[in-house]
């Protein structure tokens, strides 16, 4: 199955397609292994601008299509969060399944055309590539934060919405309705569903994504995912819990320097917050 395929079970059978990022080899095999013993159908993986550079495109390309193989499990490659068309077509042409273009830090008819400029891109490309976009700035960064200002200002306009899909052709989109990036640790983070409920009124034909899920109590992603999200981002969680582990392993054995026994504990906890998150999404279920 493509993922536009396991896009459209998610959304019919009310459940969410988990998606996690990665920046090394260990960490991508540590959530595809997570997925697998969670059940879930697939799992899509990401790289930001910043994993991407770190790891190269190429190489998370061939990194992804060996886990699938290896694996045989269906594991997609998205292009998180990238900012320009031209870094959108770099993905596009390495191989990727699919990619976020972030416009959202544009003025809204100049992120209608680029975003336009993208999918159309994708189409002469490949013909199964998605694209997803934003519309609404989603504030916070993908670490560990005191907190984050937002209003609902900042949340994306129903209307808008409705406006820009229609305009842009793209399939998935991701709306800001109270969600941040990162974790706050002075701050209670609270999703405005009803909000949510009226972008997915407005737009009952695209695929909803939830950006910035780390942190949120697990009631409230079930509350999203009922609401029609239909594909969960986590990075800040996975992260916070690989360098904690990492940590604790190092100052534990200060002398090991085989990276494959120092690293096995930090890719066990990766491993088992996708396990948990998946599980979670996969009970989020209402038409079994």
């Amino acid at each position: 199955m493509e993922l536009r395929e396991y896009f459209a079970q998610a959304k019919a059978e009310g459940w969410a397609i988990g998606h996690f990022n990665f920046a090394t080899a260990d960490v991508l095999r540590a959530i595809v292994e997570g997925a697998m013993r969670a059940g879930a159908p697939c799992v899509l993986v990401g790289t930001s601008p910043g994993e991407a550079e770190f790891l190269g495109m190429a190489e998370a390309v061939a990194l992804v299509q060996a886990a699938r193989r290896s694996a045989e499990f269906p594991v997609f490659l998205n292009a998180d969060h990238f900012a320009s068309f031209d870094a959108c077509k770099e993905a596009i042409d390495a191989g990727y399944d699919s990619v976020l273009f972030d416009g959202s830090r544009l003025a809204y008819e100049v992120n209608v055309i680029e975003t336009q400029r993208v999918w159309q891109y994708a189409q002469t490309k490949r013909g199964s590539f998605m694209v997803e976009a934003e519309v609404g700035y989603l504030k916070g960064r993908s670490e560990v934060q005191t907190e984050v200002v937002i209003g609902r200002d900042d949340f994306t306009k129903p209307e808008q919405a409705a406006d820009f899909i229609r305009r842009t052709g793209v399939e998935r989109f991701a709306p800001v309705f109270g969600n941040i990036h990162g974790i706050v640790t002075k701050q209670e983070e609270v999703l405005d569903i009803e909000h949510l409920a009226r972008v997915a009124a407005a737009i009952p034909d695209a695929y909803l994504v939830l950006h910035g899920a780390s942190g949120l109590p697990d009631e409230q992603v079930v509350s999203a995912i009922r609401t029609g999200i239909t594909n969960v981002h986590f990075n800040t969680e996975l992260r916070v819990a690989y360098q904690r582990e990492l940590k604790e392993e190092l100052a534990e054995h200060p002398g090991q320097t085989t990276p494959y026994r120092y690293l096995q504990s930090a890719d066990d906890a990766v491993r088992d917050v996708v396990e948990q998150k998946c599980r979670l999404f996969m009970a989020a279920r209402i038409h079994p």
